[in-house]
């Protein structure tokens, strides 16, 4: 195990790490394009402002990180693991995931415009003031997240798991959703369904 390394402005593109694990370490400002990691662990683990484009991991868990103003364009994350990991002001264009964990994770003010978000799971995740609209979140699973001035606007709703208060503080306009939804959103505003 890694603890508290400094891999800071390190130039290390195209490099591919498996099962190795790393504690507090900083990548902040590394230049990490085309990473790929398979079955590695990273706590509390800086990236900010790191390079991390088209970079691919598999089963790797990102625990409690920071990935504050990183580059994740082109990054693809597969059944991997994001708890309480913080994206805010991250360049996220073109990122992927698929069957992969944000619990908890903090996406305040990202941009995640027409992404491609179903099936994934971001419970109690933080999406405030976050630009979701024309997102596929399609079977997420969004209990208890905070989407407290949310632009949903145009999001593909249908199958995903709201809460109520949910429903109240995002901007849904247009947004597509299933019958469930319709309802909830409908007694969240006051009306008396039924």
């Amino acid at each position: 195990m890694e603890i508290a390394e400094d891999y800071r402005d390190a130039v290390l593109p195209g490099t591919t790490w498996e099962n190795r694990q790393f504690s507090g370490c900083d990548f902040r400002d590394a230049d990490l394009r085309r990473l790929v990691t398979r079955g590695c662990t990273f706590d509390e683990c800086d990236f900010s402002g790191a390079d991390l484009g088209q970079s691919r991991h598999q089963a790797s868990a990102f625990r409690s990180c920071v990935f504050e103003r990183a580059v994740l364009a082109e990054s693809a994350f597969h059944g991997c693991s994001l708890l309480g990991s913080s994206f805010m002001d991250s360049g996220l264009r073109g990122m992927f995931a698929r069957d992969s964990d944000f619990s908890l994770a903090n996406f305040s003010r990202a941009n995640l415009r027409r992404r491609a978000l179903s099936g994934l799971r971001f419970r109690e995740a933080n999406f405030s003031d976050a630009n979701l609209a024309g997102a596929d979140l399609r079977d997420s699973d969004l209990r208890g997240a905070r989407l407290h001035g949310a632009n949903l606007t145009d999001a593909d709703l249908r199958g995903a798991q709201l809460d109520a208060h949910g429903l109240v503080q995002a901007n849904l306009r247009g947004a597509r959703v299933d019958l469930d939804i319709a309802v909830a959103f409908a007694a969240a505003h006051g009306l008396v369904v039924g």
